[in-house]
Protein backbone atom coordinates (compact mmCIF):
# COMPACT_ATOMS: atom_id res chain seq x y z
CA UNK A 1 0.00 0.00 0.00
CA UNK A 2 1.31 3.18 -1.25
CA UNK A 3 0.06 6.52 1.60
CA UNK A 4 0.60 9.97 0.36
CA UNK A 5 -0.74 13.22 2.77
CA UNK A 6 -0.55 16.04 -0.06
CA UNK A 7 -2.56 19.20 -1.40
CA UNK A 8 -5.46 18.21 -3.81
CA UNK A 9 -6.08 19.22 -6.68
CA UNK A 10 -9.02 19.93 -9.50
CA UNK A 11 -8.33 16.46 -11.06
CA UNK A 12 -9.01 14.48 -7.44
CA UNK A 13 -12.75 15.60 -7.68
CA UNK A 14 -14.18 12.25 -9.20
CA UNK A 15 -12.43 10.42 -6.37
CA UNK A 16 -13.39 13.15 -3.43
CA UNK A 17 -17.09 12.76 -4.68
CA UNK A 18 -16.90 8.92 -4.52
CA UNK A 19 -15.22 8.84 -1.21
CA UNK A 20 -17.46 11.73 0.63
CA UNK A 21 -20.09 10.10 -0.89
CA UNK A 22 -19.63 6.35 0.86
CA UNK A 23 -18.23 8.49 4.07
CA UNK A 24 -21.86 9.98 4.37
CA UNK A 25 -23.36 6.72 3.45
CA UNK A 26 -25.48 8.94 0.62
CA UNK A 27 -27.02 11.39 3.65
CA UNK A 28 -25.89 15.06 3.09
CA UNK A 29 -25.10 16.68 -0.07
CA UNK A 30 -21.31 16.43 -1.66
CA UNK A 31 -19.13 19.38 -2.68
CA UNK A 32 -19.76 20.12 -6.05
CA UNK A 33 -16.94 20.73 -8.19
CA UNK A 34 -17.33 24.61 -8.52
CA UNK A 35 -16.76 24.33 -4.85
CA UNK A 36 -13.66 22.50 -4.67
CA UNK A 37 -12.39 24.46 -7.71
CA UNK A 38 -12.97 27.34 -5.58
CA UNK A 39 -11.15 26.67 -2.48
CA UNK A 40 -8.30 24.99 -4.09
CA UNK A 41 -8.46 28.89 -6.35
CA UNK A 42 -8.43 30.61 -3.43
CA UNK A 43 -6.96 28.78 -0.90
CA UNK A 44 -4.88 25.66 -2.21
CA UNK A 45 -2.51 25.23 1.09
CA UNK A 46 -5.27 24.56 2.92
CA UNK A 47 -7.32 21.98 1.03
CA UNK A 48 -5.60 18.40 1.85
CA UNK A 49 -6.12 14.71 1.08
CA UNK A 50 -4.35 11.60 1.69
CA UNK A 51 -3.43 9.37 -1.42
CA UNK A 52 -3.84 5.80 -0.91
CA UNK A 53 -2.53 3.21 -3.87
CA UNK A 54 -3.35 6.43 -6.57
CA UNK A 55 -6.73 7.38 -5.61
CA UNK A 56 -8.22 9.98 -2.87
CA UNK A 57 -9.56 8.59 0.39
CA UNK A 58 -9.70 11.30 2.81
CA UNK A 59 -10.07 14.88 2.78
CA UNK A 60 -9.67 17.99 5.25
CA UNK A 61 -10.88 21.50 3.26
CA UNK A 62 -9.95 24.62 4.99
CA UNK A 63 -9.98 28.64 4.94
CA UNK A 64 -8.30 31.37 6.40
CA UNK A 65 -10.44 34.16 8.37
CA UNK A 66 -10.02 37.07 10.16
CA UNK A 67 -11.09 36.52 14.02
CA UNK A 68 -10.89 39.87 14.14
CA UNK A 69 -13.96 40.34 11.05
CA UNK A 70 -15.25 37.09 11.36
CA UNK A 71 -17.60 35.67 14.11
CA UNK A 72 -16.72 32.70 14.68
CA UNK A 73 -19.31 31.93 16.67
CA UNK A 74 -21.22 31.85 13.81
CA UNK A 75 -23.38 27.96 12.60
CA UNK A 76 -21.68 26.62 9.82
CA UNK A 77 -23.58 28.08 6.89
CA UNK A 78 -22.46 31.13 7.86
CA UNK A 79 -19.15 30.45 7.72
CA UNK A 80 -18.64 29.21 4.52
CA UNK A 81 -21.61 31.81 3.30
CA UNK A 82 -23.62 29.03 1.37
CA UNK A 83 -20.68 27.65 -0.33
CA UNK A 84 -19.68 31.32 -1.74
CA UNK A 85 -16.48 31.43 0.90
CA UNK A 86 -16.59 35.18 1.03
CA UNK A 87 -15.11 34.92 4.70
CA UNK A 88 -11.87 33.90 2.92
CA UNK A 89 -8.90 36.29 3.80
CA UNK A 90 -5.51 35.13 3.15
CA UNK A 91 -4.38 37.49 5.68
CA UNK A 92 -6.29 36.28 8.47
CA UNK A 93 -4.83 34.36 11.83
CA UNK A 94 -7.27 31.60 11.86
CA UNK A 95 -7.35 27.93 10.07
CA UNK A 96 -10.69 27.17 10.01
CA UNK A 97 -11.85 23.60 9.39
CA UNK A 98 -14.80 23.17 7.00
CA UNK A 99 -14.69 19.12 6.47
CA UNK A 100 -12.98 16.20 7.24
CA UNK A 101 -14.01 12.59 5.84
CA UNK A 102 -12.26 9.42 5.51
CA UNK A 103 -14.00 6.65 3.24
CA UNK A 104 -15.11 3.97 5.41
CA UNK A 105 -13.06 1.15 3.99
CA UNK A 106 -9.60 3.19 4.95
CA UNK A 107 -10.91 4.19 8.36
CA UNK A 108 -9.01 1.35 10.57
CA UNK A 109 -5.61 3.33 9.26
CA UNK A 110 -5.85 6.41 10.93
CA UNK A 111 -5.84 8.46 7.91
CA UNK A 112 -8.14 11.21 10.08
CA UNK A 113 -5.27 11.68 12.29
CA UNK A 114 -2.62 12.25 9.46
CA UNK A 115 -4.96 15.05 8.26
CA UNK A 116 -4.94 16.81 11.58
CA UNK A 117 -1.55 16.65 12.07
CA UNK A 118 -1.03 17.92 8.22
CA UNK A 119 -3.62 20.96 9.31
CA UNK A 120 -1.38 21.61 12.37
CA UNK A 121 1.82 21.69 10.62
CA UNK A 122 0.27 24.29 8.07
CA UNK A 123 -1.04 26.35 10.95
CA UNK A 124 2.75 26.51 12.51
CA UNK A 125 3.77 27.29 8.67
CA UNK A 126 2.10 30.02 7.85
CA UNK A 127 2.16 31.33 11.51
CA UNK A 128 -1.74 31.46 12.48
CA UNK A 129 -2.53 31.59 15.81
CA UNK A 130 -5.25 28.59 16.04
CA UNK A 131 -7.13 25.68 14.08
CA UNK A 132 -10.70 26.33 14.65
CA UNK A 133 -13.55 23.92 13.42
CA UNK A 134 -17.26 23.16 14.39
CA UNK A 135 -17.70 19.80 16.00
CA UNK A 136 -20.98 17.31 15.51
CA UNK A 137 -21.72 15.43 18.89
CA UNK A 138 -23.22 12.47 16.72
CA UNK A 139 -23.72 10.13 19.96
CA UNK A 140 -25.67 12.55 21.61
CA UNK A 141 -28.69 11.78 20.07
CA UNK A 142 -28.82 8.45 22.96
CA UNK A 143 -28.45 10.69 25.31
CA UNK A 144 -30.60 14.16 24.57
CA UNK A 145 -33.37 13.18 27.30
CA UNK A 146 -31.08 12.31 29.96
CA UNK A 147 -28.75 14.84 30.27
CA UNK A 148 -27.60 18.94 28.64
CA UNK A 149 -24.96 19.28 26.21
CA UNK A 150 -22.38 20.17 28.44
CA UNK A 151 -22.90 17.60 30.78
CA UNK A 152 -22.42 15.13 27.73
CA UNK A 153 -19.43 16.91 26.53
CA UNK A 154 -17.72 17.12 30.06
CA UNK A 155 -18.70 12.92 30.44
CA UNK A 156 -16.82 12.23 27.15
CA UNK A 157 -14.05 14.43 28.31
CA UNK A 158 -13.87 11.64 31.03
CA UNK A 159 -13.96 9.11 28.74
CA UNK A 160 -17.42 7.84 30.96
CA UNK A 161 -19.09 8.46 27.49
CA UNK A 162 -17.46 7.51 23.87
CA UNK A 163 -18.13 9.89 20.63
CA UNK A 164 -16.58 8.77 17.65
CA UNK A 165 -16.66 12.55 16.26
CA UNK A 166 -15.49 14.21 19.80
CA UNK A 167 -13.22 11.71 21.40
CA UNK A 168 -11.17 11.77 17.87
CA UNK A 169 -11.09 15.52 18.31
CA UNK A 170 -10.26 16.05 22.00
CA UNK A 171 -7.55 13.11 21.49
CA UNK A 172 -6.07 15.14 19.14
CA UNK A 173 -5.34 17.92 21.55
CA UNK A 174 -7.92 20.02 20.41
CA UNK A 175 -10.67 22.01 23.37
CA UNK A 176 -14.08 22.93 23.34
CA UNK A 177 -14.08 26.79 23.44
CA UNK A 178 -18.12 27.24 23.21
CA UNK A 179 -21.50 25.32 22.48
CA UNK A 180 -22.86 25.81 19.81
CA UNK A 181 -26.79 25.63 18.88
CA UNK A 182 -28.08 25.44 15.24
CA UNK A 183 -24.69 24.88 14.56
CA UNK A 184 -25.75 22.35 11.64
CA UNK A 185 -30.15 22.75 11.39
CA UNK A 186 -30.24 18.87 9.78
CA UNK A 187 -28.03 17.21 12.19
CA UNK A 188 -30.46 14.98 14.61
CA UNK A 189 -28.15 13.00 15.85
CA UNK A 190 -26.39 15.91 17.79
CA UNK A 191 -29.84 17.72 18.25
CA UNK A 192 -28.15 20.59 16.23
CA UNK A 193 -25.80 21.27 18.73
CA UNK A 194 -21.84 21.17 17.73
CA UNK A 195 -18.80 22.01 20.00
CA UNK A 196 -16.60 25.55 18.86
CA UNK A 197 -12.91 23.03 19.05
CA UNK A 198 -9.75 25.12 19.02
CA UNK A 199 -6.17 23.97 18.74
CA UNK A 200 -3.76 26.98 20.01
CA UNK A 201 -0.61 26.91 18.09
CA UNK A 202 2.42 27.27 20.46
CA UNK A 203 4.76 28.93 17.90
CA UNK A 204 2.32 31.91 16.84
CA UNK A 205 4.40 34.80 16.69
CA UNK A 206 1.94 37.85 16.17
CA UNK A 207 5.25 39.61 14.95
CA UNK A 208 5.89 37.54 12.01
CA UNK A 209 4.32 36.89 9.02
CA UNK A 210 5.46 32.50 8.73
CA UNK A 211 7.56 30.00 9.92
CA UNK A 212 9.72 27.35 8.33
CA UNK A 213 8.24 24.66 6.39
CA UNK A 214 10.26 21.87 7.41
CA UNK A 215 9.80 19.52 10.24
CA UNK A 216 13.01 19.87 12.62
CA UNK A 217 12.86 18.11 15.64
CA UNK A 218 12.11 14.03 15.41
CA UNK A 219 11.09 11.80 18.01
CA UNK A 220 12.10 8.76 18.63
CA UNK A 221 11.24 5.49 20.43
CA UNK A 222 13.32 2.98 21.06
CA UNK A 223 11.93 -0.78 22.63
CA UNK A 224 14.23 -2.31 25.19
CA UNK A 225 12.78 -5.73 24.41
CA UNK A 226 12.20 -8.64 26.76
CA UNK A 227 13.05 -11.74 25.31
CA UNK A 228 10.07 -14.44 26.60
CA UNK A 229 9.18 -17.00 25.18
CA UNK A 230 5.51 -17.11 23.04
CA UNK A 231 2.63 -19.69 22.94
CA UNK A 232 1.77 -18.90 18.82
CA UNK A 233 2.96 -16.31 16.70
CA UNK A 234 0.10 -13.99 17.09
CA UNK A 235 1.13 -13.53 20.47
CA UNK A 236 4.46 -12.21 19.14
CA UNK A 237 2.35 -9.81 16.94
CA UNK A 238 0.58 -8.73 19.77
CA UNK A 239 3.63 -7.71 21.53
CA UNK A 240 4.64 -5.69 18.93
CA UNK A 241 1.35 -4.04 18.65
CA UNK A 242 1.36 -2.71 22.14
CA UNK A 243 4.81 -1.16 21.76
CA UNK A 244 3.57 0.21 18.76
CA UNK A 245 0.91 1.62 20.05
CA UNK A 246 1.95 2.84 23.25
CA UNK A 247 5.20 4.66 22.03
CA UNK A 248 3.04 5.69 18.79
CA UNK A 249 0.37 7.45 21.44
CA UNK A 250 3.52 10.06 22.58
CA UNK A 251 3.93 11.68 18.57
CA UNK A 252 7.06 9.45 17.86
CA UNK A 253 8.30 9.63 13.81
CA UNK A 254 10.28 6.17 14.36
CA UNK A 255 10.41 3.57 16.63
CA UNK A 256 12.57 1.00 16.59
CA UNK A 257 13.13 -2.91 17.64
CA UNK A 258 16.28 -4.80 18.23
CA UNK A 259 18.62 -6.76 16.35
CA UNK A 260 16.55 -10.59 16.26
CA UNK A 261 13.49 -9.59 18.34
CA UNK A 262 11.84 -12.88 16.70
CA UNK A 263 14.49 -14.90 17.99
CA UNK A 264 11.98 -16.38 20.47
CA UNK A 265 9.91 -18.24 17.40
CA UNK A 266 12.59 -20.46 17.04
CA UNK A 267 11.70 -22.83 20.20
CA UNK A 268 10.19 -25.20 18.08
CA UNK A 269 12.83 -25.60 16.22
CA UNK A 270 15.40 -26.24 18.94
CA UNK A 271 15.91 -29.58 18.11
CA UNK A 272 17.84 -28.76 14.47
CA UNK A 273 20.91 -27.88 13.86
CA UNK A 274 21.32 -24.23 14.20
CA UNK A 275 21.34 -23.46 10.69
CA UNK A 276 18.69 -25.68 10.39
CA UNK A 277 16.55 -23.48 12.83
CA UNK A 278 17.44 -20.09 11.64
CA UNK A 279 16.52 -20.92 8.33
CA UNK A 280 13.22 -21.76 10.11
CA UNK A 281 12.58 -18.59 11.86
CA UNK A 282 13.83 -16.97 7.88
CA UNK A 283 10.26 -18.51 7.06
CA UNK A 284 8.33 -16.18 9.06
CA UNK A 285 10.52 -13.06 7.97
CA UNK A 286 8.19 -11.84 5.08
CA UNK A 287 5.04 -12.31 7.05
CA UNK A 288 6.32 -10.57 9.85
CA UNK A 289 7.60 -7.02 7.92
CA UNK A 290 3.75 -7.05 6.14
CA UNK A 291 2.07 -6.77 9.47
CA UNK A 292 4.76 -4.08 10.63
CA UNK A 293 4.37 -2.34 7.81
CA UNK A 294 0.71 -2.63 8.58
CA UNK A 295 1.29 -1.02 11.55
CA UNK A 296 3.33 1.54 10.71
CA UNK A 297 0.63 3.18 8.07
CA UNK A 298 -2.26 2.43 11.01
CA UNK A 299 -0.61 3.92 14.01
CA UNK A 300 1.52 6.88 11.21
CA UNK A 301 5.04 5.96 12.66
CA UNK A 302 8.20 5.13 10.72
CA UNK A 303 9.30 1.60 12.12
CA UNK A 304 12.67 -0.10 11.78
CA UNK A 305 11.95 -3.76 12.16
CA UNK A 306 14.67 -5.07 14.23
CA UNK A 307 16.59 -7.19 12.27
CA UNK A 308 15.59 -10.73 10.97
CA UNK A 309 16.79 -13.84 8.98
CA UNK A 310 16.46 -13.60 5.30
CA UNK A 311 17.25 -17.03 3.03
CA UNK A 312 18.02 -15.41 -0.67
CA UNK A 313 19.25 -18.25 -3.57
CA UNK A 314 20.36 -20.30 -0.51
CA UNK A 315 22.42 -17.17 1.75
CA UNK A 316 21.34 -16.20 4.49
CA UNK A 317 21.25 -12.47 5.51
CA UNK A 318 20.73 -10.64 8.88
CA UNK A 319 18.00 -7.66 7.38
CA UNK A 320 16.28 -5.11 8.74
CA UNK A 321 13.50 -3.42 7.76
CA UNK A 322 12.57 -0.06 7.59
CA UNK A 323 8.80 0.37 7.20
CA UNK A 324 7.73 3.78 5.92
CA UNK A 325 4.47 5.18 7.90
CA UNK A 326 3.83 6.00 3.86
CA UNK A 327 3.41 2.20 2.72
CA UNK A 328 7.07 1.69 1.24
CA UNK A 329 9.73 -0.83 2.97
CA UNK A 330 13.45 0.10 2.62
CA UNK A 331 15.82 -3.05 4.13
CA UNK A 332 19.45 -3.01 4.55
CA UNK A 333 21.74 -6.30 4.98
CA UNK A 334 24.00 -6.62 7.95
CA UNK A 335 27.75 -6.37 6.22
CA UNK A 336 30.00 -7.20 9.25
CA UNK A 337 29.29 -10.89 9.96
CA UNK A 338 30.02 -12.04 13.49
CA UNK A 339 32.14 -14.89 14.14
CA UNK A 340 30.05 -16.56 15.69
CA UNK A 341 26.87 -15.50 12.82
CA UNK A 342 29.28 -17.25 10.31
CA UNK A 343 30.44 -20.53 13.09
CA UNK A 344 26.77 -21.13 14.11
CA UNK A 345 24.76 -20.35 10.96
CA UNK A 346 27.05 -19.94 7.92
CA UNK A 347 25.51 -16.19 7.46
CA UNK A 348 27.22 -13.76 4.89
CA UNK A 349 27.45 -10.04 4.53
CA UNK A 350 25.23 -7.94 2.56
CA UNK A 351 27.17 -5.24 0.08
CA UNK A 352 25.03 -2.16 0.03
CA UNK A 353 25.72 1.00 2.01
CA UNK A 354 23.02 3.86 1.26
CA UNK A 355 20.91 6.69 3.36
CA UNK A 356 17.65 6.48 3.13
CA UNK A 357 14.94 9.43 2.50
CA UNK A 358 12.31 9.76 5.39
CA UNK A 359 9.73 12.36 5.80
CA UNK A 360 12.29 12.91 9.08
CA UNK A 361 15.06 13.30 7.44
CA UNK A 362 17.72 11.09 5.99
CA UNK A 363 18.58 8.05 8.31
CA UNK A 364 21.27 5.38 7.93
CA UNK A 365 21.01 1.70 8.93
CA UNK A 366 23.66 -0.17 10.61
CA UNK A 367 23.06 -3.90 12.72
CA UNK A 368 25.29 -4.44 15.67
CA UNK A 369 28.77 -5.06 14.48
CA UNK A 370 28.45 -3.34 11.73
CA UNK A 371 28.91 0.26 14.33
CA UNK A 372 32.37 -1.10 15.25
CA UNK A 373 33.37 -0.19 12.05
CA UNK A 374 33.49 3.35 10.96
CA UNK A 375 34.03 3.55 7.46
CA UNK A 376 30.16 2.87 7.33
CA UNK A 377 29.11 5.56 9.12
CA UNK A 378 31.54 7.62 7.51
CA UNK A 379 30.05 6.98 3.90
CA UNK A 380 26.53 7.19 4.99
CA UNK A 381 27.47 11.17 6.78
CA UNK A 382 29.28 11.89 3.11
CA UNK A 383 25.61 10.86 1.79
CA UNK A 384 23.89 13.23 4.01
CA UNK A 385 23.18 10.84 6.95
CA UNK A 386 21.10 13.13 10.24
CA UNK A 387 19.95 9.77 12.27
CA UNK A 388 21.85 6.50 12.55
CA UNK A 389 20.01 3.41 14.28
CA UNK A 390 21.28 0.33 14.91
CA UNK A 391 19.26 -2.36 16.65
CA UNK A 392 21.99 -4.26 18.39
CA UNK A 393 21.98 -7.83 20.06
CA UNK A 394 24.96 -8.67 23.02
CA UNK A 395 24.84 -11.38 25.44
CA UNK A 396 27.39 -9.84 27.41
CA UNK A 397 28.55 -6.55 29.09
CA UNK A 398 31.84 -6.27 27.11
CA UNK A 399 30.29 -7.11 23.67
CA UNK A 400 27.22 -4.14 24.85
CA UNK A 401 30.43 -1.97 25.53
CA UNK A 402 32.04 -2.28 22.43
CA UNK A 403 28.45 -1.24 20.29
CA UNK A 404 28.03 1.09 22.85
CA UNK A 405 31.48 2.65 23.11
CA UNK A 406 31.61 2.76 19.28
CA UNK A 407 28.31 4.22 18.53
CA UNK A 408 29.06 7.00 21.12
CA UNK A 409 32.08 7.98 18.94
CA UNK A 410 30.19 7.69 14.96
CA UNK A 411 28.09 10.46 16.63
CA UNK A 412 31.32 12.55 17.55
CA UNK A 413 32.66 11.78 14.57
CA UNK A 414 30.06 12.26 11.41
CA UNK A 415 28.14 15.41 14.09
CA UNK A 416 24.78 12.68 13.37
CA UNK A 417 22.63 11.42 16.15
CA UNK A 418 22.85 7.76 16.73
CA UNK A 419 19.86 5.22 18.47
CA UNK A 420 21.02 2.52 19.42
CA UNK A 421 18.55 -0.58 21.30
CA UNK A 422 18.90 -3.71 22.23
CA UNK A 423 16.81 -7.23 23.93
CA UNK A 424 17.12 -7.82 27.91
CA UNK A 425 16.23 -11.39 29.53
CA UNK A 426 17.03 -14.83 29.15
CA UNK A 427 15.54 -17.23 26.87
CA UNK A 428 16.03 -21.22 27.66
CA UNK A 429 15.37 -23.51 25.08
CA UNK A 430 16.72 -21.44 22.60
CA UNK A 431 20.36 -22.29 21.54
CA UNK A 432 22.73 -19.08 20.86
CA UNK A 433 20.26 -16.31 21.59
CA UNK A 434 19.84 -17.71 25.50
CA UNK A 435 21.28 -14.44 27.22
CA UNK A 436 21.25 -10.79 26.90
CA UNK A 437 22.04 -7.78 28.03
CA UNK A 438 21.52 -4.47 26.80
CA UNK A 439 21.23 -0.50 27.39
CA UNK A 440 19.21 1.23 24.86
CA UNK A 441 20.36 4.65 24.24
CA UNK A 442 20.57 7.68 21.70
CA UNK A 443 24.14 9.47 21.56
CA UNK A 444 24.63 12.84 20.45
CA UNK A 445 28.00 15.07 19.41
CA UNK A 446 29.92 16.65 21.76
CA UNK A 447 29.58 20.53 21.65
CA UNK A 448 27.61 23.41 23.46
CA UNK A 449 24.31 22.82 21.67
CA UNK A 450 24.20 18.60 23.09
CA UNK A 451 24.46 17.84 27.01
CA UNK A 452 27.61 17.55 28.22
CA UNK A 453 28.29 14.32 28.63
CA UNK A 454 27.29 13.43 24.61
CA UNK A 455 24.66 11.36 25.67
CA UNK A 456 20.52 12.36 25.09
CA UNK A 457 19.01 9.94 26.77
CA UNK A 458 19.78 5.94 28.11
CA UNK A 459 17.49 3.32 29.45
CA UNK A 460 18.00 1.35 32.56
CA UNK A 461 20.07 -1.65 31.72
CA UNK A 462 18.83 -5.05 31.26
CA UNK A 463 14.80 -3.93 31.88
CA UNK A 464 12.03 -4.01 29.41
CA UNK A 465 11.10 -0.46 28.70
CA UNK A 466 10.81 2.18 26.39
CA UNK A 467 13.19 5.29 25.35
CA UNK A 468 11.63 8.36 23.92
CA UNK A 469 13.95 11.20 23.88
CA UNK A 470 13.90 14.57 20.52
CA UNK A 471 16.63 15.48 18.65
CA UNK A 472 17.05 18.53 16.91
CA UNK A 473 17.99 18.69 12.83
CA UNK A 474 18.34 22.51 13.51
CA UNK A 475 21.15 21.89 15.78
CA UNK A 476 23.61 19.66 13.54
CA UNK A 477 22.89 22.07 10.43
CA UNK A 478 24.06 24.42 13.23
CA UNK A 479 27.05 22.44 13.93
CA UNK A 480 28.13 21.63 10.81
CA UNK A 481 28.94 25.45 10.21
CA UNK A 482 29.45 26.47 13.61
CA UNK A 483 30.49 23.76 16.16
CA UNK A 484 33.49 24.39 18.14
CA UNK A 485 35.07 21.95 15.47
CA UNK A 486 34.23 21.29 12.54
CA UNK A 487 34.89 17.42 12.23
CA UNK A 488 33.42 16.90 8.64
CA UNK A 489 34.60 20.19 6.90
CA UNK A 490 37.94 19.87 8.18
CA UNK A 491 38.96 16.40 7.13
CA UNK A 492 42.21 16.37 5.06
CA UNK A 493 40.81 14.99 1.86
CA UNK A 494 44.68 16.08 0.27
CA UNK A 495 45.45 13.11 2.15
CA UNK A 496 42.78 10.22 2.71
CA UNK A 497 39.45 9.38 1.69
CA UNK A 498 37.21 6.86 2.00
CA UNK A 499 35.39 5.58 -0.21
CA UNK A 500 32.49 2.98 -1.41
CA UNK A 501 33.85 0.35 -3.94
CA UNK A 502 30.23 -1.06 -5.08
Amino acid sequence: MDINVRLLTKQDYKDLKKTMTEAYDGIGDVWTRENIVDLIDMFPEGQLCVEANGHVVACALSLMINSKNTNIYNNYYQIIDDGKFLNHDYEGDILYGIEVFVHPDFRALRLGRRLYDARKELCEEMNLKSIVAGGRIPNYYNYVNEMSPRVYIEKVKRKEIYDPTLTFQLSNDFHVKKILKNYLPEDKESAQFATLLEWNNIYYDPDARSNSASKQTIRLGLVQWQMRLFTDIDEFYDQIEFFVDTVSDYGTDFIMFPEFFNSPLMKPYNDLPERLAMEKLAEHTKEICQRIQQFAVSYNVNIIAGSMPLVERGKLYNVTYLCHRNGHVDSYRKVHITPNEFKYYGMVGGSEVKVFDTDCGKIGLLICYDVEFPELSRILADQGMQILFVPFMTDTQNGYIRVRHCAQARAIENECYVAIAGSVGNLPRVNNMDIQYSQSAVFTPSDFAFPNNAIKAEATPNTEMVLIADVDLYALRDLHEYGTVKVMKDRRKDLYEVNLLK
